[in-house]
């Protein structure tokens, strides 16, 4: 037994010590801290989309390097009864909230941007009846 491991009863590796590859600490795959903007991002509304779907706006609060998230004010919409793929303009409130940045897709600004037709969703149906 090796004398990172006496007493400790088992033969995990130290903490950090990355297999002794000469890797340091892993970093995130996505390193918001070093985006500047996204610190500008700070107090205001954003919107958030989730895997699974869930989409949330609110006042963005803090974020650490894992991207979890802390919302203010939160607002979740809603989707359609009939097409859970459809999300409506309906939403219901949250309040604080807390997102596990394993569960983040897309943060986005509210302000400056729009939502645009899709290119793809529209053209394979049309070539499908041409085909026939």
């Amino acid at each position: 037994m090796s004398s990172s491991t006496a007493g400790r009863g088992d033969s995990r590796p130290q903490k950090g010590g990355g297999g002794g590859r000469g890797r340091g600490k892993k970093d995130s795959v996505l390193e918001l801290a070093k985006v500047r903007r996204f610190g500008l991002l700070i107090d205001s509304n954003v919107r958030v989309k989730c895997l699974g779907g869930r989409e949330l706006r609110g006042a963005l609060r803090g974020y650490d390097e894992l991207v979890n998230l802390v919302l203010d004010d939160c607002d979740e919409f809603l989707r359609d009864p009939n097409d859970p793929e459809q999300i409506t303009s309906q939403t219901r409130r949250l309040g604080l909230v807390v997102i596990r940045g394993t569960q983040v897709s897309l943060v986005s600004p509210e302000e400056g941007t729009e939502e645009i037709a899709n290119p793809f969703l529209g053209g394979g149906e049309e070539e499908e009846e041409a085909e026939e």
